[in-house]
């Protein structure tokens, strides 16, 4: 009997779109070709010089280059309790938290705890392109439930009603949303909320953005308005998009103890401890002086009214003021169905194709999450390269 070379269920994993797309653009820059890149979610603001002088210094310290705890420094794990008071209102212990490799690792071990083969969850779209291939390697199977730019990119209790069977287990709720910038309202929130108890569905909430809000909105956690949740979800965050520390791969888990308990016996054998240093920073960035973390938000909410409004000047391109993050997720459908550059375009990820050769613009295609006819553009790039970037988009199809 053969045997494949590569498991089947390895095999089946779909490499990350948004970073597939990032990597292209950044060999065509390397071979000389002025590429715009709005792929990667990744602020353009180097890491505060407190945060990296607290790293330098741990590296100097001969405790930091041993083993600790695999669910991360006890300090660190005391300061996220204090933010998720402060930041999601939810009271938790330090023994609730679990450091993880980013927020990455945090999803993938979330669905890991939970899931069981042929469990479902529902999964809201447009999604990140890692939820479904983290469900998957879980074994559960992904529910999409897909609302577009006329719901503002926000589902409601009545779909996910419609969605549910016998086998829903979780849902993955994700405000503000990668890749969409949307920003369920509390009541929005506590209707979610209450339909998920009443149900006994577990949801793993992506807070990665929470902080990434502008004029006054707030993003509202499940188990802030409805705080029977509390035993029943999952938060799932990290210091990459707040702090400007993408490569530096700090995030965490927060949940109900045994779910923890779980998650901690899961990481022990997968990844042991995160590396000391980038939990001292991390735990500088928490701890610390917040003013540069103010001036990036200021710049991020500057450079999305900037990237809307240049948007909204191509025809058939529609784009909506997004309420957090760092996206604008466009709906191009106006664009489909005609010849661009003597060739048929169908879809969002043949339009793609073409403005990134015929533009040197790279975006992600709305394939990556969910259904085509959307792309999403990342605005955390320099305000002149957001204007350039744009300019050629006009020329391209105005």
């Amino acid at each position: 009997m053969s045997h494949p070379r590569i498991s089947k269920r390895i095999a089946s994993i779909a490499e990350s779109a948004t970073l597939k797309v990032d990597a292209k653009a950044k060999a065509l820059q390397a071979e000389g070709k002025k590429v715009i890149s709005y792929a990667a979610g990744e602020p353009d603001f180097p890491t505060p010089a407190h945060i990296v002088e607290a790293a330098v210094l741990a590296a100097k310290d001969p405790k930091n280059h041993r083993y600790t705890p695999a669910i991360g420094l006890p300090e660190l794990r005391e300061a996220i309790a204090k933010k998720t008071l402060a930041d999601s209102g939810t009271e938790i212990t330090s023994s609730q938290v679990v450091v993880t490799n980013g927020g990455k690792q945090a999803v993938y071990q979330a669905f890991a705890v939970l899931l069981d083969p042929g469990d479902e969850v529902i999964l809201p779209s447009p999604y990140w392109t890692t939820y479904p291939e983290a469900i998957a390697l879980a074994g559960g199977k992904s529910v999409e439930v897909f609302a577009g730019s006329d719901q503002g990119y926000m589902v409601t209790v009545e779909q996910l009603e419609k969605a549910r069977t016998e086998k829903t287990k979780a849902m993955l709720f994700c405000s503000p949303s990668n890749p969409t910038g949307a920003v369920y309202s509390k009541q929005q929130v506590k209707e979610i909320g209450e339909w998920a108890l009443s149900h006994g569905i577990w949801i793993v909430s992506d807070e990665i953005y929470q902080n990434l809000t502008y004029e006054g909105e707030k993003a509202y956690s499940i188990t802030e308005v409805v705080p029977k949740m509390k035993d029943l979800t999952i938060m799932v965050n990290g210091v990459a998009k707040s702090f400007a520390m993408t490569g530096w791969r700090v995030g965490w888990m927060a949940g109900p103890v045994d779910a923890m308990k779980a998650a901690a016996n899961l990481q022990s054998h997968l990844s042991s401890n995160v590396n000391n240093i980038a939990q001292r920073a991390a735990l500088a960035a928490l701890t610390g002086p917040q003013d540069e973390i103010k001036g990036m938000l200021e710049a991020f909410d500057r450079r999305r009214h900037l990237a809307v409004s240049e948007l909204s000047q191509i025809k058939g391109w529609l784009a909506p003021m997004p309420e957090g993050a760092f996206y604008v997720y466009s709906d191009v459908r106006g664009l489909l169905g005609k010849e661009w550059g003597g060739k048929l375009i169908n879809t969002s990820l043949e339009l793609c194709d073409y403005i990134l050769e015929a533009a040197e613009v790279a975006l992600v295609p709305g394939e990556a999450f969910g259904p085509s006819g959307y792309v999403r553009m990342s605005y955390a790039l320099s305000d002149e390269q957001i204007v350039e970037g744009i300019q050629r988009l006009k020329k391209l199809f105005n």
